[in-house]
């Protein structure tokens, strides 16, 4: 994933066949010892041709200005190839605190590092099912990052396709990190979003049995508070609705009227899955 994230970033990447990720420990002949979050070294048939400290900083930290001029220099040391220094942080506050030059205090100008920094909103967006494939984990990212991108439901449609890729833990694991980074507005979006979706999925994997299992579990639960049938009616009503105001599609009230009156379950159910692609509301009753 780290190629793609410098690129998005405007850095020039040489040529290179492969990547390697090497631990972040950075051994130097001093008596304390530093380590980087992660490394990448970018290799090409005659050797490494970019060596890159990643860091994940989710505040500003002012001893870290001292210690990154350390894990460069030591990572340069090491593979005698250029190297970079890439900080991951979760807002535009840090970013900029991030993203300031680093003078080193030697040499005539000063030696400087200029962090290559990525916030969110410089994130490449995934809305295409083969990146999700490729890159599982920038859709992810992407997801997390983008909830408010025209083309959101693409974005959370190839963050869904990303999940399919990873085994059970890991699967969770980002699913449960999607949702955490979005605001509740969006949150309710992608559950719902991702409910939908997997109705169509029931049968495809087990990740999707899982989540299909879960949802109608809590459906059920939901149902017994205020009589099965009436429970899992708003359920979908509630559904039908959110999916249709996240993609800015306007309800009149007579449609508003007409969804909220209908009793079938297997109709609310249709309809919000067409809710996912349709152009507008009126659509939903072509049947």
């Amino acid at each position: 994933m780290i190629p793609p994230l410098l690129a998005a970033l405007g850095w020039e990447l040489p040529e290179f066949d492969k990547i390697e990720n090497l631990s972040g420990d950075l051994p130097i002949l001093a008596p304390t010892e530093y380590h980087a979050d992660s490394v990448a070294v970018l290799h090409a048939a005659a050797g490494p041709v970019l060596a890159v400290v990643v860091e994940v900083q989710l505040r500003p930290d002012p001893d870290k200005r001292w210690s990154w001029p350390v894990y460069v220099a030591a990572l340069r040391a090491r593979w005698k190839c250029p190297t970079v220094l890439l900080v991951l942080c979760p807002d535009e506050r840090t970013a900029r605190w991030a993203a300031k030059p680093l003078d080193f205090g030697y040499g005539h100008p000063y030696a400087r590092l200029v962090p290559l920094v990525l916030d969110p909103s410089a994130v490449p967006v995934v809305t295409d099912l083969e990146t999700a494939n490729t890159l599982p984990e920038l859709a992810v990212l992407s997801a997390a990052s983008h909830h408010t991108h025209p083309d959101n439901e693409k974005v959370f449609a190839a963050a869904l396709a990303a999940l399919e890729t990873f085994e059970e833990d890991r699967a969770d694991l980002y699913y449960d990190f999607i949702l955490t980074r979005l605001p509740r507005a969006a949150r309710s979006v992608w559950e719902t979003l991702m409910t939908a979706t997997l109705r169509n999925y029931e049968y495809q994997s087990d990740f999707a049995r899982r989540y299909f299992a879960q949802g109608k579990k809590k459906g059920e639960a939901e149902g017994h508070k205020k009589g099965e049938a009436e429970g899992q009616q708003k359920g979908e009503v509630r559904a039908l609705l959110t999916v249709l105001e996240a993609r800015d599609i306007p309800v009149s009230d007579e449609v508003r009227d007409r969804i909220t009156a209908c009793t079938d379950i297997e109709r609310l159910t249709r309809w919000v899955r067409s809710a996912v692609t349709i152009a507008s509301a009126e659509e939903l009753f072509a049947e």
